[in-house]
């Protein structure tokens, strides 16, 4: 124990040395004095991304505990990692094998996502969390805040971040190549799931899921179908609909390129809905202050079908755009077309040279992370540099979903990102942020 206890301390201290080189500009961390130390990993989800992200963990180090709340993939899991302890509740496994876990992977639904992170953080376990970060604003600002804190090496799983296309857009386009960008749009092909309905009628629970740890922090509601193992983004207690499934990723190149930071603003249009489930469809703006390279701006998102107009992209010459997802930066000079989700690749019109920039080349975005513990570089989508901001910025978007509740456009939601509130509209507290159930520990 006292040698595990070392270990985990010299990994803590390594990646605190480097949690600043994305923050404040490149102060590289020391080498590991170990670097063939395996890293010791648990996973908390194992089913959807879940299984990618804990064979990643897997591959990269010893995993020593699993955490499910469904049987069937908890036991899918123990095959592949039959030295693992298996848990359906991520506090017990936490209080039980903290002390020999050194990082976790968070794979659950976005509900859970904060109770999960907030704990390991504040053992002192590093934390790779997929995205959207969480399920609410004051969560996201919270995870930044205590992973800064704790320094610990964290990163959320917006995979992108690493393609190397992403980096070189929003490099070249702070190097001015679009010239003053006004318009952003952005727009995905979720939800493709159930929204914007009634919840299904109460029936038992499946003999192999474990529904209370499955609720977790959020209010308690009978089982039913349609919330496990997937459609539970539809549902606000639970998920964050489209905009919080997806733009994680497909913003994610303009929030780089632009620092598309603290909105002041934030208004919907929706096709209305329950307040329980979320919309078939929303078109949100969004509105940033001016800051000191780049002047104020506009951003759209469109989700459920709805798209940016196709004359934005007549001189694309693509029949199909804007089909499927992707974003699209409108300069003065010139107009970025990013399709995808992930920027893997871009075209600029009019064709113009592409300067010289230099970006850091990433090695894959779980390795990123790895290599952060080991007491290397901050993976570029850690926690209080870039993902934290990223989410809020994200979420902020379903406030204006949130009183967009009637079909139509909804009230315009101005926000003071200081404070963590709306300056214009009441009744949102909740949604910034939510009151854990009983058991389950947001604020310390």
């Amino acid at each position: 124990m006292k040698l595990h206890t070392s270990r985990r301390r010299f990994l803590q201290t390594s990646a605190a040395v480097g949690v600043g080189y994305w923050v404040a500009g490149g102060v590289k961390a020391q080498e590991s004095k170990s670097p063939n130390e395996k890293i010791q990993f648990a996973s908390i989800g194992l089913g959807g991304k879940g299984q990618s992200d804990s064979a990643d963990a897997g591959n990269s180090g010893v995993m020593v505990a699993i955490c499910d709340v469904d049987d069937r993939t908890l036991n899918g899991a123990a095959q592949r990692f039959p030295d693992a302890k298996k848990y359906h509740d991520f506090r017990k496994m936490l209080e039980e094998m903290g002390e020999k876990i050194d990082a976790v992977t968070i794979s659950t639904p976005d509900h859970c996502h904060a109770a999960a992170g907030l704990m390991a953080m504040r053992m002192g376990i590093h934390c790779f969390c997929q995205k959207p970060m969480t399920k609410s604003i004051y969560e996201a600002r919270l995870m930044g805040q205590v992973a800064a804190e704790k320094g610990v090496a964290t990163q959320m799983g917006n995979q992108g971040t690493a393609n190397e296309a992403l980096r070189q857009a929003a490099a070249i386009i702070k190097k001015g190549v679009l010239g003053n960008v006004t318009e952003v749009h952005v727009w995905t092909n979720r939800p493709i799931w159930p929204q914007g309905g009634e919840r299904a009628a109460e029936a038992p629970v499946p003999p192999y899921l474990h529904w209370e740890e499955w609720i977790g922090p959020a209010p308690f509601r009978p089982y039913a179908p349609g919330y496990h193992p997937f459609s539970w983004r539809g549902w606000w207690d639970f998920g964050t609909g489209a905009l919080g499934d997806m733009a994680c990723h497909t913003m994610n190149m303009p929030y780089a390129a632009l620092d598309l930071r603290d909105p002041i603003s934030v208004q919907a249009e929706t096709s209305g809905h329950n307040r329980d489930s979320f919309p078939k469809w929303s078109v949100i703006t969004y509105e940033f202050p001016a800051n000191d390279w780049r002047p104020a701006l506009k951003m759209k998102w469109y989700d459920g079908g709805k798209r940016p107009d196709k004359e934005l992209f007549a001189a694309f010459n693509d029949p199909e755009a804007p089909s499927g997802s992707g974003a699209l930066l409108i300069g003065e000079k010139a107009t970025m077309y990013a399709p995808g989700d992930y920027c893997d690749h871009y075209r600029i019109l009019p064709e113009i040279e592409i300067p010289e920039v230099e970006i850091r080349r990433s090695p894959g975005h779980f390795e990123e992370w790895v290599a952060a513990v080991k007491g290397g570089e901050p993976a570029m989508s850690n926690f209080p540099g870039y993902a934290s901001p990223l989410t809020e910025t994200v979420l902020l978007g379903n406030l204006a979903v949130w009183v967009a509740n009637e079909p139509g456009v909804g009230p315009k939601v101005e926000w003071d990102a200081k404070n963590l509130k709306s300056t214009n509209v009441s009744g949102l507290e909740t949604i910034v942020k939510p009151n854990f159930r009983d058991g389950y520990i947001l604020d310390v």
